[in-house]
């Protein structure tokens, strides 16, 4: 499985971005599919994630009314549309898959098995 995160880069507060991560070489057909994010110094934190299956999502209250994940199934790419991004926003971003079957809530970044390389966002004042 190869996950290839892109769309990151620099923006002034109050701008927009979108991340993008395709998805190759699956073998199973029920994952979520999450958006992390890890800034200098702090520890790896939720973002988003979407059920491919489902659709079913859910956010970080950091960012929940400002950013939006979504699918599209035939590219098996996922998407993080942020919107009034905040200097405290900036982060490696990294998507993840979690196999359905394996055990844990997929908020936590513990049961992802799979990791692309993270892209870089940059929110200035």
């Amino acid at each position: 499985v190869q996950l290839q995160a892109s769309g990151g880069g620099s923006v002034q507060a109050g701008g927009s971005l979108r991340l993008s991560c395709a998805a190759s070489g699956l073998t199973f057909s029920h994952y979520d599919m999450g958006w992390f994010r890890q800034a200098p110094g702090k520890e790896r934190e939720f973002v988003a994630v979407i059920n491919w299956n489902s659709g079913s999502t859910a956010y970080a209250d950091s960012v929940k009314g400002r950013f939006t994940i979504s699918r599209d199934n035939a590219r098996i790419t996922v998407y993080l549309q942020m919107n009034s991004l905040k200097p405290e926003d900036t982060a490696v971003y990294y998507c993840a898959i979690k196999r359905s079957f394996t055990s844990g809530s997929r908020l936590n970044g513990n049961r992802y098995g799979y990791w692309g390389q993270g892209t870089l966002v940059t929110v200035s004042s």
